[in-house]
């Protein structure tokens, strides 16, 4: 499934990467989310050409929201009813892929049964070249272009609308709860065509991740630590503090939270766990210096990433 809003400048790219797939999907919902520009007719123009390719156009009110995309998802996915499937996924319209994907993505799974929901590293432009982005991490799927296990899909009751986005992390989270493994593949490359959080919105968006942050319940110390982590990215400091004033404000205002008791703890308990294993971590000074310039570079030198403790 993919919901596009105005996507013309990158939907007709995502679809000739999906095209070029060795294995291509059973069926693929495109669904217009409001969209005002050229994005209609291109995908429009594919479907009638493809018939696995089902394009669907809502209409809502004007404006942006966070749980726009997953209600777009949650209409698209009214067209798959009828079709027989094992796995079923999202695939933003602002991406490309390598041929081999989709084919290595449903290898992971047959290899695997205990693996729920699986996908790859997101790669972004940086000085005329795609590098992995600093924030991936082989625990954290992105949404970008991540398949799912049909009975974890069900099981966790599909994609979640949320006021501050993060229904990849719910998901993920919740597929962890019931049992099933979580993975994403550096070796599988996600090209992003437009920067997360970029431009002159980056304050926006720090406040937006914390405040998301606080809505799933995130342990206040394990946040304080994730916050001076980010003082890396640019504008130093700045992100950093704008991320945890967004998660400090609604704490203060008592905000009653969108996930259930049961995931705050165990979202916590993770959390602490991640905090006390990297307490008890004990690498060597010029090892831990290897990664720290690696990871700020965000340097793809053929290595498998290590878990980071503080994953968005």
């Amino acid at each position: 499934m993919t919901a596009a809003y105005n996507e013309e400048a990158f939907i007709e790219g995502t679809i000739q990467s999906v095209l070029a797939q060795t294995v291509q999907p059973r069926r693929w919902v495109i669904v217009s989310d409001n969209s005002s520009d050229g994005t209609d007719e291109i995908v429009e123009r594919y479907a009638r050409q493809h018939d696995f390719i089902r394009f669907l156009r809502i209409t809502r009110a004007p404006g942006h929201s966070f749980g726009a995309k997953v209600i777009a998802l949650q209409a698209g996915s009214r067209l798959l009813q009828d079709a027989e499937y094992e796995f079923i996924g999202n695939l933003d319209a602002d991406i490309s892929l390598e041929a081999t994907y989709f084919e290595q993505l449903i290898d992971c799974f047959r290899q695997n049964p205990e693996i729920g929901l699986v996908g790859g590293f997101v790669y972004e432009e940086s000085d005329g070249e795609y590098r992995s982005r600093r924030v991936n991490d082989v625990r954290n799927v992105a949404h970008a272009a991540q398949l799912v296990r049909r009975e974890c899909y069900e099981a966790i009751g599909g994609y979640a609308v949320l006021k501050y986005g993060g229904e990849d992390w719910y998901a993920q989270t919740r597929a962890r709860m019931m049992g099933w493994q979580v993975e994403s593949v550096p070796e599988l490359k996600i090209f992003h065509h437009r920067h997360t959080g970029g431009g002159n919105n980056w304050m926006k968006s720090a406040l937006r991740l914390g405040a998301l942050d606080y809505s799933f319940g995130s342990d206040p110390v394990f946040e304080v630590m994730k916050c001076l982590h980010r003082v890396q990215d640019k504008p130093y400091f700045a992100v950093a503090l704008a991320r945890l004033a967004g998660f400090v404000w609604p704490y203060l205002r008592r905000e009653p939270r969108e996930v259930p008791d049961e995931f705050v703890s165990y979202l916590r308990r993770e959390q602490r766990g991640r905090l006390s294993a990297l307490l008890n971590r004990r690498r060597p000074a010029d090892a831990i210096a290897l990664h720290v310039s690696a990871a700020s570079k965000g340097v793809d030198n053929g290595v498998r990433q290590p878990e980071s403790t503080f994953q968005d």
